[in-house]
């Protein structure tokens, strides 16, 4: 699963997909680069990890999203001979 790092357009906070990344790591030195914000906080929610990325006077600025559970596979059986 991806780390998707949005930006707010006025309207809503995940309004600007700015780009997608493997790790939390490569999507934060973007997330410094793209927008100016001064405080993040990280918040685990039952299937996504969310990171808010918020400006001087604590207003969203931006959004880093993490979906932790996939599609469910199909089980395959075995094959009978």
């Amino acid at each position: 699963m991806m780390w998707k790092l949005y930006k707010n357009n006025g309207h809503y906070i995940e309004g600007v997909l700015v780009s997608q990344h493997k790790t939390e790591d490569a999507a934060m030195k973007r997330a410094k680069k793209e927008i100016d914000f001064k405080f993040s906080e990280r918040e685990k929610k039952k299937n996504e990890i969310l990171i808010w990325l918020d400006g001087e006077n604590h207003m969203p600025v931006g959004i880093i999203v993490h979906k932790t559970k996939g599609t469910k596979r199909i089980r395959q059986g075995k094959k009978k001979e």
